[in-house]
């Protein structure tokens, strides 16, 4: 396959970026898109040009690192990471886009690569459990029904790769704080936390910046994990649920 690639380069954080323009050639179908952006590089440090920087890391789907806007869609035409999404879902002559997530909570580092610490400190602020000290307790000490033990499940497969803010019209960090709201809260283990969790982790959220919620659903169109947008309705919920309860105190 022969391609030609508009790609992002922006030396950093204070330079302004643009598009710049290679063509590749020799691409397997059978590749996956970061190795054929590793194709790119190789070419690239060979004739002594600076590399493009882009996010990686297992390079499996499931850390959440690769993050690209593949011709204005997260992650690309296919509904997977990055890093899963081969070159036979293009033709041979095509031309593609890669641009990095775009969100001002999400400022770009270099090229393809954005800061999102602010979804760590979301986590910080509230995706955690109590839990005492010392050994593990036996797995069956506390009983969890199998309809909340899915609904955790459900929840907990979200891998944090913020394509969920990068598709959403306004930026918005809902469908990933609800995944970390639902995925604790739905468990006995996160009962201590429920009110100050969802309280504090939304708080957080609307501090780094991110967009509002309209409810538009490109989210969880984008989202590689399957993540539903009923889960922000039911962060929603439990947002309220706290709220009255802290309120009457």
């Amino acid at each position: 396959m022969k391609l030609t690639l508009r790609v992002w380069r922006q030396k950093n954080a204070d330079a302004d970026g643009t598009m710049s323009t290679y063509e590749v050639d020799g691409i397997s179908p059978d590749m996956s898109f970061l190795e054929m952006l590793d194709t790119l590089n190789e070419r690239l440090i060979l004739e002594g040009e600076e590399p493009v920087a882009f996010d990686h890391d297992c390079r499996e789907g499931i850390c959440g690192a690769c993050s690209l806007v593949i011709n204005g869609e997260a992650h690309g035409p296919e509904r997977t990471t990055t890093c899963q999404l081969h070159m036979r879902s293009f033709q041979d002559g095509d031309t593609i886009d890669v641009e990095p997530w775009r969100a001002s909570a999400f400022p770009v580092i270099k090229d393809l690569v954005v800061d999102r610490s602010a979804f760590d400190r979301i986590i910080q602020a509230g995706g955690y459990i109590t839990a005492p000290t010392g050994s593990a307790p036996e797995a069956h000490a506390t009983p969890v029904p199998k309809p909340d033990a899915d609904f955790a499940f459900e929840h907990a497969e979200c891998i944090g790769c913020g394509a969920c803010v990068a598709a959403c019209p306004n930026g918005a960090a809902m469908l990933f704080t609800s995944a970390k709201v639902n995925h604790l809260n739905v468990l006995p283990q996160g009962a201590p936390e429920r009110e100050t969790r969802v309280l504090d982790m939304v708080a957080q959220m609307d501090e780094e910046g991110f967009g509002g919620c309209t409810l538009t659903g490109e989210c969880a169109t984008a989202c590689p994990k399957g993540i539903p947008l009923t889960s922000i309705t039911g962060m929603n919920k439990e947002w309220l649920r706290a709220t009255r309860k802290v309120a009457k105190r």
